[in-house]
Order: C-alpha cells, then sequence, then structure tokens
C-alpha cells in the first residue's frame, strides 16, 4: 500500500511510490491506527529534515501513536515545506544551519534557542488559520540557489533555482533546465522557501539537492 507521506515543495502531503532521499517529520503524530493521515498538516513547529539511514536504526512507517515519517526528493524540497534540519541524525548540519540563518537574519543578536528560530519558521511557512503555505513575492533574478519559486503563468509548477536555471520539480527527480535570463530574470514570482531560510541560502548554507539536477546547491 502507498501510504500518503510524501511531501511536496508546496509543503502537501500526497500518497505517490517514490520515496526521495530524505525524511522528516512535523512533531509528532499526524496518522491513525489504520495508517491515514487523520487530518492536521502538523502537531508542533518543530518540523525537521532526516536522514534516511542512521546508526543502522530500523523503523516501521506510521506506527500507532508515533510520529508521522514524511518522505522528500531531498532538502531543498523539505526546506521550501518548511522543514529544518534534525538536531540527531543531522546535527552538523542543523548546527551550520541555525549558525548562518541566525547571522543572516538578526546580525548581532544571538539565537535564543532553537524553539525560536522554530517559531519564526511556523509564522513564515504557514497561515495558521487556513493551514495553508504562507507564500511571499520576490525578484527571481536575486535568489539564491536552492529556493524554491513558482510562475504566474503555471502557479501549480514548483521549480528549484540553481546554477542560473529553473528546474521543474516532480517526486522522482528534475527536469530539463531553464536558463533564467532576460525579461525571465527580472520577473517577480511567487516564493515558496520561508524568507529566512532564503537568507540563510544567500549567506551561504547549501541544501541538498537530488542527483537530477546536474549543478548548483549541493549534491545529496
Amino acid at each position: 500500500m502507498t501510504l500518503q507521506n510524501r511531501v511536496d515543495p508546496f509543503g502537501r502531503i500526497h500518497a505517490v511510490p517514490e520515496r526521495g532521499t530524505f525524511m522528516g517529520n512535523r512533531g509528532g503524530c499526524m496518522h491513525t491506527a489504520g495508517q491515514k493521515l487523520a487530518g492536521r498538516p502538523w502537531v508542533s513547529a518543530r518540523w525537521i529534515t532526516c536522514r534516511l539511514d542512521y546508526k543502522g536504526w530500523h523503523r516501521e512507517v506510521m506506527q500507532p501513536g508515533q510520529y508521522t515519517e514524511l518522505f522528500f526528493l531531498d532538502e531543498a524540497v523539505a526546506f521550501a515545506a518548511g522543514h529544518r534540519p534534525c538536531f540527531e541524525c543531522r546535527n552538523r548540519e542543523a548546527r551550520l544551519f541555525a549558525q548562518i540563518w541566525t547571522e543572516a537574519n538578526q546580525p548581532g543578536e544571538p539565537l535564543e534557542s532553537i524553539n525560536a528560530l522554530d517559531r519564526v519558521l511556523h509564522r513564515e511557512r504557514v497561515d495558521v488559520a487556513t493551514r495553508r503555505q504562507r507564500t511571499t513575492r520576490a525578484s527571481l533574478g536575486g535568489l539564491p540557489d536552492g529556493a524554491f519559486v513558482a510562475l504566474d503563468a503555471e502557479p501549480g509548477a514548483p521549480l528549484l533555482a540553481s546554477d542560473g536555471a529553473l528546474w521543474r520539480w516532480s517526486f522522482g527527480g528534475y527536469g530539463a533546465p531553464v536558463t533564467v535570463a532576460g525579461r525571465l530574470a527580472g520577473a517577480e514570482v511567487t516564493l515558496l522557501t520561508p524568507p529566512s531560510v532564503v537568507e540563510a541560502f544567500r549567506a551561504g548554507y547549501r541544501p541538498a539537492v537530488h542527483p537530477s539536477c546536474g549543478a548548483g546547491a549541493g549534491r545529496s
């Protein structure tokens, strides 16, 4: 049975065969004993991204009462959906992201706690009233590698900005790139990745991307 636990760059959760290269969760159990989503798209503000393999641990997904495992094509997708690195299985990446995020978004002010960062991300990623992804507008030409956008002409088609091009996302990987140049470079687009995360990318954090994206961000 294909479970509904694959996440797209809009933060929506689907039932598709492709698993991706990262997993994560949204703070707890969102599924029933029958392995169906229970209607709430998160449990707490702690949305994390984890390694698929860690210390040889193995667990069956969607166990009763346990956290709901979610899967992403790559880390760039996870960030677009509002997740950040886990401090247990991805400690080095989590510490680096927290450091760069803090320097980029509140220079000269230390991070109070990882909970404070999570609260900012939660405000940026979802409209709590509607439970829908919160997006912003941005100029395409000024975005760093790793950011996800949607063009006005195709609002339902998420695109990864990487190496001066846009890469069309799918659950199985990325399609052929379109070079960002001319009129497209100056276009305003819908930015899916939370703004503070984009600033961390701009300041040097390199999200891992699927091998089907032939250049840019960080190869997973």
